[in-house]
């Protein structure tokens, strides 16, 4: 960007041009009545007389221009932006009981649900991300970070747990992402709970768990995968899929001023996710200022330049005394 500081000067070439143009027509007049070495200009609308005179003076002028130009500091700008993000910390509660075997959703619950939150991972920036598993019980995989491709990779090696642990603990889930969140400085604490049954496993409430989020300031988004469900096989065993509970995932989130959501296919949940991405954008302060550089001294060089031509074509080269 370029600018003039003082723009206002530039008013001063009104009076510098009206003596530079007195000068001259002055000074035109004076050499009509002087001597000349000869009589070819007789007749001619333009002398040479003309032209010594209107050259030089128009240098003079150009370089009283250019010098106007300097006192009026010409500058250049150049855009100085700080930006300072804030992160929000996110934690991450992914269900891998056996009803994420399903196959309702492509290729099944569990790979349509590690697809969706890599991607969610992938496109975060500035924030911490860590990462619970949950069935029967509960496990931190990954504490709060920013090595996005841990997370992913994380979440990328995540299988079924086995008949032993299999169950919905959502309270103990819930539990667990608190005692990465409560003690962090961040302002923004973020739990998203996805799962696919009805919380039936752990010794913790999850309305409990929802009220200890909301004493941290911890808001909880919950997705619900509710395909069309039925039943899975596991070996030779066949079990019955536990329904949904929209009504408790609901209140979770409403205790902690989050959303829920209700996932039906494949599409829907990754509509559901990017929303939850756009909810949640790190907060970025951005200032901005302008540096102004100098550029007068090009000006008074040029000026110089022009007075110097002047003077060498007046004094030296067109002498009047040879005109």
């Amino acid at each position: 960007m370029f600018r003039f500081a003082y723009p206002y000067i530039f008013l001063l070439i009104l009076p510098a041009g009206a003596v530079f143009a007195a000068a001259f027509f002055l000074q035109r007049k004076k050499n009509r009545a002087m001597r000349v070495g000869s009589t070819r200009s007789f007749g001619t609308k333009h002398s040479i007389f003309y032209y010594k005179l209107l050259v030089p003076g128009l240098l003079f002028f150009a370089a009283a221009v250019l010098l106007i130009a300097a006192l009026a500091r010409p500058q250049i700008g150049n855009v100085n932006r700080d930006i300072r993000r804030k992160g929000i910390d996110i934690m991450l509660a992914l269900d891998i009981s056996g009803s994420m075997q399903l196959n309702d959703f492509k290729p099944n619950r569990l790979e349509a649900s590690k697809e969706v939150a890599k991607n969610f991972v992938l496109d975060r920036e500035q924030d911490r991300i860590g990462l619970v598993v949950f069935a029967g019980e509960s496990f931190l995989q990954c504490p709060l970070t920013t090595d996005y491709d841990v997370v992913s990779n994380l979440i990328a090696a995540m299988e079924i747990a086995p008949q032993s642990l299999d169950g919905t603990a959502i309270g103990l889930a819930i539990s667990n992402c608190i005692n990465r969140l409560r003690d962090t400085e961040s302002r923004s604490k973020v739990i998203i709970l996805l799962t696919d049954g009805e919380n039936n496993a752990g010794d913790i409430d999850p309305m409990t768990a929802a009220s200890f989020a909301k004493e941290f300031g911890i808001r909880i988004y919950t997705i619900g995968m509710a395909g069309s469900g039925g039943v899975t096989q596991q070996g030779f065993f066949t079990q019955r899929i536990p329904p949904l509970n929209d009504r408790l995932l609901r209140a979770i989130s409403d205790e902690t001023d989050g959303r829920f959501y209700r996932a039906d296919s494949d599409e829907q949940l990754k509509a559901v996710w990017d929303e939850i991405s756009s909810l949640e954008k790190t907060e970025i302060d951005a200032r901005q200022f302008m540096d102004w550089d100098e550029r007068f001294f090009g000006y008074i060089l040029a000026a110089l330049i022009f007075f110097l031509a002047g003077y060498v074509l007046r004094n030296l080269i067109w002498r009047r005394s040879g005109c």
